[in-house]
């Protein structure tokens, strides 16, 4: 029997492990988003939209479904999602693995403030009115409404609710390349950029622009991991990685007979 796994999607790596296990006759895989991106990408996998009902209720669907794996592989900033499913581990014992990609670090002519929320980056702009890009996704732009001495440039996958008042926007999905970062912010008067530090590829051209440019970030620092105390859990830092702890799974099951 292949292996029934459980993908709780929302990042790059998430949409590299899908291609990775689609039409391997190992796996029986499927692919959770939670649904808080109006247009998700295509995926060659079976796609679960929304979310389970908290933790309780994401450990009812792991037994209701004979899951035998789950990988969290959601963005890095979906501390509740992840919270979620260390909780409904503990709930329902199955072995679990997370794509944790690690976080960017300052380069030499970097000009970070780093910061611990979006109330803080929001505060660290000062109150000299500045030309600021968010990139911040759309459900945290609210801490930044109270500060209108600034000219916000808001960039989003979708149209954002909260946006600052008088915000331009641009919706755009990475990955983005960094000359036309550098172009965008030239055009656009950009002073300084604000970001969370989400890691990866897809949208680090903005902070090569930004240092190109000799502009401050204001750059979020990602949550921490849930406990992960006593679990069968691993963690890794990309999709190959994962693929591997996946074959591995799916060899063990065999050997047992499953």
């Amino acid at each position: 029997m292949p292996l029934k796994v459980l993908i709780l999607g929302g990042s790059s790596e998430a949409s590299a492990l899908a291609n990775a296990v689609a039409g391997d006759a190992r796996f029986d895989a499927l692919l959770s988003l939670a649904g808080r991106t109006q247009t998700p990408m295509a995926s060659p996998l079976p796609r679960r939209l929304g979310g389970f009902g908290g933790a309780h209720g994401l450990a009812d669907y792991l037994t209701a479904e004979r899951i035998d794996a789950l990988v969290i592989a959601t963005h890095p900033f979906a501390a509740q999602m992840r919270r979620n499913a260390v909780a409904a581990v503990r709930l329902r014992p199955t072995p679990l693995l997370i794509i944790d990609r690690p976080p960017w670090t300052p380069l030499p002519g970097d000009r970070w403030t780093r910061v611990p929320d979006m109330t803080a980056a929001a505060q660290a702009l000062g109150e000299t009115p500045r030309r600021v890009l968010l990139t911040v996704g759309r459900q945290d732009l609210a801490p930044f409404a109270a500060h209108t001495q600034h000219a916000y440039l808001v960039r989003s996958i979708d149209p954002p609710a909260d946006a600052p008042a008088g915000a331009e926007l641009i919706l755009d999905r990475g990955p983005f390349i960094e000359p036309n970062e550098r172009r965008l912010m030239k055009a656009q008067g950009v002073e300084v950029l604000v970001t969370k530090n989400a890691g990866g590829d897809a949208t680090a051209a903005k902070l090569a622009a930004a240092r190109a440019l000799g502009l401050q970030v204001v750059m979020v620092d990602r949550p921490p991991l849930p406990d992960l105390d006593s679990l069968d859990v691993q963690v890794v830092p990309d999709a190959d990685q994962a693929l591997g702890w996946l074959s591995h799974q799916a060899g063990s099951a065999t050997d047992r007979g499953v």
